[in-house]
């Protein structure tokens, strides 16, 4: 099968544990997928399943609906209503009482966040509508999305940002950076150019930049410096929303006091179906609805948004917003003890993050630099000896982030931590001079 693959697929697309044992996943349940040889794996990184693999919530009500007709969206159909009504509900004033536009995934929510960003700046001025980002901060892959993710438009065969986007200090506790007036700052750089700023993009949770959480007051000071220049906040909620922080709140962003203009929804809504949401206020909805007309076949389909109501379903009765509130703490406690384990090679340095969205940080000795090889060789290794999936990210690519199905145990969670141990523990024995080599995950 991975062969077939790399025939047909640019290499461009890559594939989980490429160089070590790439998995054909075929069947699963829960926080545990099973591969085409039998073999089960606890499962740690796919946030895309928040409420369970293959939930029977979810896949009754996918079944029952992909029995009856699925016309393109200008027709009437419970589901979309009632999906739209559900994600209103789990928002602050005023928000609550605003639109919902559903989409097909995270970086479609995100093009179409920028272009209701675009709108709300043409009826303040005839310019360039002037965006800022954080650094590293990652919005998606279409290519107003790669515009305005610095994590994609800094690589070096990219053009690099445009001139309407900044790029703020994004805070970073652990190496620095990041002060309360980053996006202050920011702002006047873009002013400096004749750019009016009209927007800020902000991930309440930056997966991709290593699960960089913002420290109280930042946020705060952010939406003041956006909002104080007539613009608007949009918060990027595709990895964190929906309850993955736990402490019963259902974005991150509420953790901050702060309310924004936008809310974008990927990943977990449609429990690994292709359904994403923009929840936006009647201001900035209002101005939009002058034209001209946004349509989306597939958006809000009937099949997806049963998923999405199922998936809201079974966050509350299975109060997995608890779960992810109790497991979280006991995985990070478990993951600050092992701050202690081994020194030659690699060794946790930063533990951050809360419920189940959490970063550990592997750096070499006792210094900061990202043990990049070193934290790929114990990834490999808990694939192949424990059979737990793990991913890395992070600017250095040595943070393992955890974001697994919310439905995630305590028993999961003390097995995730005893073959973590294990593993930190064998790279450190390992003798002088053992060459580490990067295995993708």
């Amino acid at each position: 099968m991975h062969a077939l693959r790399k025939t047909v697929a640019c290499p461009a697309q890559s594939v989980s544990y490429a160089n070590a044992d790439p998995l054909l996943i075929v069947g699963g349940h829960g926080s545990r997928l099973v591969d085409a040889r039998g073999r089960t794996f606890l499962d740690t990184r796919n946030n895309v399943a928040h409420v369970g693999h293959a939930n029977p919530r979810v896949t009754g009500a996918v079944a029952a609906a992909a029995s009856a007709p699925c016309p393109n969206t200008r027709y009437l159909h419970p589901n979309q209503a009632a999906l739209a009504e559900r994600l209103l509900a789990t928002m602050p004033a005023p928000l609550g009482s605003g639109h919902v536009f559903l989409v097909n995934s995270g970086s479609e929510a995100n093009d179409l966040a920028l272009r209701l960003c675009r709108t709300w700046a043409r009826q303040r001025h005839d310019g360039e509508c002037g965006v800022v980002v954080l650094t590293h901060a990652y919005h998606g892959h279409t290519v107003s999305c790669i515009a305005i993710s610095p994590y994609k438009h800094s690589h070096p065969k990219e053009r690099g940002k445009p001139a309407w986007v900044e790029v703020a200090d994004a805070p970073d506790a652990y190496r620095g950076g990041g002060r309360a007036d980053a996006v202050e700052a920011a702002c006047a750089r873009l002013e400096a150019r004749g750019i009016t700023l009209d927007a800020l993009f902000v991930e309440s949770g930056a997966s991709v930049a290593g699960v960089i959480v913002p420290p109280e007051g930042f946020l705060a000071a952010a939406f003041k410096s956006v909002r104080r220049r007539g613009g608007i906040v949009v918060a990027d909620e595709v990895q964190t929303g929906l309850g993955r922080l736990g402490n019963d709140l259902w974005y991150a962003f509420e953790a901050h006091g702060v309310v924004p203009d936008i809310v974008t929804i990927g990943k977990p809504v449609g429990n690994g179906l292709p359904l994403a949401a923009v929840v936006v206020t009647r201001k900035v909805s209002d101005v939009f609805a002058t034209g001209p007309e946004y349509f989306n076949t597939f958006g809000g389909n009937p099949v997806s948004c049963a998923a999405g109501l199922a998936v809201l379903d079974a966050i509350e009765a299975d109060d997995l917003r608890g779960n992810a509130t109790r497991v979280g703490a006991a995985l990070k406690a478990g993951f600050e003890r092992l701050k202690c384990k081994g020194s030659a090679w690699c060794v946790v340095g930063d533990v951050r993050g809360g419920g189940l969205f959490l970063g550990v940080d592997l750096v070499t000795g006792v210094s900061k630099a990202p043990a990049t090889a070193e934290a790929s060789y114990i990834c490999a290794r808990l694939v192949t000896e424990h059979r737990i999936l793990t991913s890395l990210d992070g600017p250095g690519d040595n943070v393992l982030v955890v974001k697994p199905p919310l439905c995630f145990s305590m028993s999961d969670a003390k097995e995730f931590l005893a073959a973590l141990e294990v593993e930190l523990g064998a790279s450190n024995a390992l003798p002088a001079g053992f060459l580490f080599t990067r295995t993708p995950t």
